[in-house]
């Protein structure tokens, strides 16, 4: 049994806390989702019924979602593949979930009843690769709209994966798009893994499964295992269960399978014998229960210690999970984990758990809608692709890199008011990359800040080398360029200035010029860069640099063919 816990917020209403029947959909949210559905070539309903979702986990608190069919058979073009869209849907998002406890799951009402659009597609995605490509595919294309949330956790995907001779499985609510491939291979490697096992089970003649249960806590009595002693001394038991020729099958492989499903009932973990003696067991308890069970050489067992309850509520949990391990891979949908790994969340739900929405009537698609809607539609984003790298005259992979992350609006903004279009691309794409991997905001920065940031630059206030420190500085304190130039202590320098500064290096570096003459200006560089830090354009040094260290090298030459006269 599990008590729900919601947590709301002072913008929360009453149609969210379920005290309310529900207001009209949201016009706006149904255009987005028209506009969606058109974008890839989608067949709109003439009329839009909202159904209810039976939802079990909590997550609803009415107990189900609403979810309307917006449009049918649409698809995606991505490289050069078409991609079908059986179907697109407006819905409610869930509630937040917080985290959960032993018997307690807590949700926060401030998701709930987001609008929330979701597409399906057909099975035409044949690699995990291919299934990433196609989500960032997407990705691009709804955020085209400019009517999008951005962030993590803002697109997520539900990953459907089969194999031959395997079942479909909904691995849920993938939120991080870079895991999607591993996510894919690895469900790919545990399903040839369950049909290995079921060969397995098969050629030793495995037909069917006991539910018997033990109750071996007598052999335990005096134990070392701090959960097993644990377990009895708050009056539980350690109730064991035999499965006939699974031995050698369970660790690391259907172990962790009747783990995660001891865990819906509410047990924490389980021990079976393919791991023991461990943990505390010791061989002569492994032989009690062998002996209990009258188990032979191929054999194994689980043992449940817990509120006696609660231990055969996860055995009856298993039971079913071992005999359909014997046909191989059943049907469930599965929790994602940030380490590409799944876990086991609840059978597969059946097309039985819609119904009818009653409270919310029936919404007519019209033609001058449909129209309004498409004299509007925004640039695909191959389309948009093409003209950057046509305008600006930057790579192709940068145009497709900058829609992909969202980024082609920000850089046309700052690219035609300020020029230096590459540059412009270079910060955005890998300068604000290398920022995120030390943990700074930089995608927080608001716009007008690094508008302020590229007219600084562009009035000479500093060299484009000193862009990465004072972003830095704007993302890590908060505050604007100019205050960042302030706080680095960064300011423009002439010509005049630089001039010195060469100077003084190539007097310093005599050896180094003795040695390779013109050929030391690579080495000398680094040196005069690391004197100027950001006050100077890399281009400009460059060019003082190369005319100073060829004057330098010639009044050597020429004191040397004085001296032999």
């Amino acid at each position: 049994r599990l008590t729900f816990v919601y947590e709301a917020t002072p913008n929360s209403c009453l149609v969210e806390a379920d005290e309310e029947p529900p207001h009209p959909p949201n016009p706006e949210a149904l255009d987005i989702a028209l506009e969606i559905a058109l974008l890839l070539d989608a067949k709109a309903a003439s009329e839009v019924d909202f159904m209810r979702k039976i939802v079990i986990d909590g997550s609803n608190t009415s107990g189900f979602q609403r979810s309307a069919l917006v449009a049918l058979d649409g698809h995606l073009e991505t490289n050069g593949k078409r991609i079908g869209v059986p179907t697109i849907l407006l819905e409610e998002d869930a509630a937040r979930k917080l985290g959960e406890a032993e018997g307690e799951v807590v949700y926060r009402l401030d998701r709930l009843g987001i609008p929330l659009v979701e597409i399906a597609t057909s099975p035409d995605i044949e690699t995990p690769e291919e299934a990433r490509e196609v989500a960032l595919a997407f990705g691009s294309l709804l955020r085209a709209t400019r009517k999008v949330m951005r962030g993590i956790g803002t697109i997520r995907e539900d990953l459907n994966v089969s194999i031959k001779g395997g079942s479909r499985i909904e691995i849920k609510g993938v939120q991080e798009l870079r895991l999607i491939s591993t996510f894919v291979e690895k469900e790919v490697e545990r399903q040839r893994m369950l049909l290995e096992a079921a060969a397995e089970l098969k050629r030793r003649g495995v037909r069917s499964i006991p539910a018997e249960v033990h109750n071996l806590s007598a052999a335990f009595k005096g134990t070392q295992s701090k959960v097993v002693a644990t377990a009895l001394k708050k009056g539980g038991a350690v109730l064991g269960w035999s499965l006939p020729g699974f031995a050698g099958l369970l660790k690391d492989k259907l172990g962790p399978e009747l783990a995660a499903h001891a865990r819906v009932a509410g047990v924490a973990g389980i021990f079976h014998s393919d791991e023991l003696p461990a943990y505390g067991i010791t061989p002569s308890e492994v032989t009690a229960a062998r002996t209990a069970f009258r188990l032979g050489e191929h054999d194994a067992f689980v043992l449940v210690a817990e509120e006696e309850e609660k231990a055969r509520g996860a055995i009856d949990e298993m039971v079913p999970r071992a005999r359909a391990a014997i046909e191989g891979v059943p049907p469930e949908t599965r929790e994602p984990r940030p380490d590409g790994m799944t876990v086991y969340s609840r059978p597969l739900p059946g097309k039985a758990r819609m119904y009818p929405e009653t409270d919310v009537p029936p919404i007519r698609v019209t033609r001058e809608r449909l129209d309004r809607i498409r004299e509007h539609l925004p640039e695909r984003p191959d389309v948009t692709e093409a003209r950057l790298a046509r305008e600006y005259a930057i790579h192709e992979q940068q145009t497709h890199q900058l829609v992909q992350e969202g980024m082609d609006e920000l850089f046309e903004l700052i690219a035609r008011e300020f020029g230096e279009p590459r540059l412009v691309a270079t910060v955005l794409l890998y300068t604000f990359s290398e920022l995120r991997r030390e943990s700074l905001d930089v995608d927080g920065i608001p716009v007008d800040r690094l508008r302020e940031l590229f007219s600084l630059l562009k009035a000479g206030r500093f060299a484009k080398e000193a862009v990465p420190d004072i972003l830095r500085e704007m993302a890590g304190r908060g505050i604007r360029a100019s205050e960042a130039l302030s706080s680095l202590g960064v300011k423009g320098m002439n010509r005049e200035e630089l001039e010195k500064i060469v100077d003084a290096v190539l007097d310093e570096s005599e050896d180094t010029i003795r040695a390779r003459g013109d050929k030391a200006e690579k080495a000398l560089m680094g040196r005069v860069m690391e004197q100027v830090r950001g006050r100077a354009d890399g281009k400009l040094v460059s060019e003082v640099l190369r005319a100073r260290l060829t004057a330098h090298v010639s009044g050597r030459k020429s004191e040397r063919k004085k001296g032999k006269r």
